[in-house]
C-alpha cells in the first residue's frame, strides 16, 4: 500500500509481541503503508489474507507479519477508514486504467468531491508509471485510424501494441491489406522501446490529441499481443495475415497459430460444432487432453457425447494415472489442429467477438 503518513510510534499501553508500548493509532492518518496494509489483512480475516500472502515476496510476509504481531485491538472505526481508504485506491486505479489521469479525477470529483480525489490521485500516482499513449486511449478507433494509417509500419505497429485489443483489432482490420501482415509482423517481433522514440510517435499526434511522455524502456507488443488482437479480428482479416507471415516468416506465423485457439476454448464451441471435433480426434489424445483442463472444459465435452462414452472417458482418465505434461499440451495441440481445420473448410465456426454471433 501507499506510504501515507509518519509512522506511529506503537500500539496500546502493555507489552506486545515486539516488546513495544505506546499509544493506540486515533485515525488513519496516524499509521503509515505498513500497519494499514497489517490492518487490512486482519478485517480480511485469515483465510483471504493467507491467499494474499501467496503472492508476496518472503521480506514483505516478514514485515506485514511483524506488524500483525504488534497490533492489539484495533478499533471498528478504524477498520472501516482502511477499507474506505482501499476501496477509494482501487476505485482510482481502475478509472486511471480505463481512462486516464483526467478521466479518473474527473469521477472522483463526482464521487469524493474535489479535494478528496486530488488527494487519492495524488497517493496512488506517486508510485504510478502511466502507460506510453495513455491520452489516446479514450480516443474513437475510427477516428485514431485516420490520424495514423498513413503512418510508417513500424509507428503504426508500435501504437497498436499499446491500445486494448478491442480497438487495436478494429484498425489492424480497417487498414490496407498489403500493409495488415507488415503491421501483424512488427507487433509480434517487438520488443522494447527507447523513450525517445516514445516521445517522437507520441510528439505525432499531440497536435490532433494530447500529449504523454514515458521516461523508462517500457515491453509491449509481442506474439501474445498479436494474437489477442487477431482473435478479435474477423476471420477473413485473420486468414489473410497468417498466410502472408507463412510466406514471409513460418516459424513466427506457426508460434501465431498455436496461440490462436488453445484447447480450453472449446467451450466457445457451439454443441454440434464439438460433435463434430470429437469425432474427427483420437480418444486417448482426448483422454489425455482432458486430464490437463479444469472441470468445466471436461464438462462441456462430456456433455456432447452419450452417457455411456462419458463414462467410458472419466474411467480413461482415472485408470491412466499421472501423465506428463508435454504429453498433455501434445494431445491438446492435435485436437486444437483438427478444430482449425475444421474451421479452414467450414464445418464448423468458432465465433470470434460480438460481431460473429450466429443465427441458429
Amino acid at each position: 500500500m501507499p506510504q501515507a503518513a509518519p509512522q506511529a510510534k506503537g500500539k496500546s499501553a502493555g507489552a506486545g509481541p515486539a516488546g513495544s508500548t505506546g499509544k493506540k493509532p486515533k485515525s488513519a492518518k496516524d499509521l503509515n503503508g505498513r500497519q494499514k496494509a497489517a490492518i487490512f489483512l486482519i478485517t480480511l480475516g485469515s483465510e483471504i489474507s493467507s491467499e494474499i500472502f501467496k503472492h508476496l515476496r518472503e521480506d514483505e510476509i516478514e514485515t506485514l507479519t511483524f506488524e500483525i504481531a504488534r497490533l492489539e485491538n484495533v478499533e471498528p472505526e478504524l477498520k472501516d477508514a482502511i477499507l474506505m481508504e482501499f476501496q477509494e485506491l482501487m476505485m482510482a486505479s481502475e478509472f486511471i486504467s480505463s481512462g486516464g489521469i483526467d478521466y479518473a479525477r474527473e469521477l472522483l470529483e463526482k464521487a469524493l468531491g474535489s479535494q478528496k480525489a486530488i488527494d487519492v490521485i495524488n497517493r496512488l500516482t506517486s508510485s504510478l508509471q502511466v502507460r506510453p499513449f495513455d491520452f489516446i486511449r479514450r480516443t474513437d478507433p475510427a477516428n485514431l485510424l485516420n490520424f495514423i494509417q498513413t503512418e510508417h509500419p513500424q509507428t503504426i505497429a508500435l501504437i497498436l501494441a499499446y491500445l486494448e485489443p478491442n480497438k487495436a483489432s478494429y484498425i489492424l482490420t480497417k487498414l490496407p491489406k498489403e500493409h495488415q501482415s507488415d503491421v501483424a509482423k512488427r507487433i509480434a517481433t517487438m520488443d522494447r522501446t527507447s523513450p525517445e522514440v516514445l516521445r517522437e510517435v507520441e510528439r505525432v499526434l499531440e497536435k490532433k490529441l494530447s500529449t504523454l511522455s514515458s521516461e523508462d524502456y517500457t515491453a509491449a507488443g509481442g506474439v501474445d499481443a498479436i494474437v489477442e488482437i487477431l482473435n478479435l479480428a474477423d476471420r477473413t482479416t485473420e486468414k489473410g495475415i497468417l498466410e502472408a507471415l507463412e510466406e514471409e516468416n513460418p516459424e513466427l506465423a506457426e508460434e501465431i497459430k498455436k496461440k490462436m485457439f488453445v484447447f480450453e476454448d472449446i467451450v466457445m464451441l457451439d454443441n454440434r460444432s464439438i460433435q463434430k471435433v470429437i469425432r474427427e480426434v483420437d480418444t486417448q489424445d482426448l483422454t489425455r487432453a482432458l486430464k490437463g483442463v479444469d472441470t468445466e472444459v471436461q464438462e462441456k465435452v462430456f456433455q456432447n457425447v452419450s452417457k455411456r462414452a462419458a463414462q467410458a472417458l472419466k474411467e480413461d482418465m482415472e485408470y491412466m494415472g499421472p501423465v506428463r505434461i508435454k504429453d498433455v499440451e501434445e494431445a491438446q495441440q492435435k485436437i486444437v489442429a483438427v478444430i482449425r481445420h475444421l474451421e479452414d473448410t467450414g464445418e464448423i465456426i468458432i465465433a470470434r467477438g460480438e460481431d460473429d454471433q450466429l443465427i441458429q
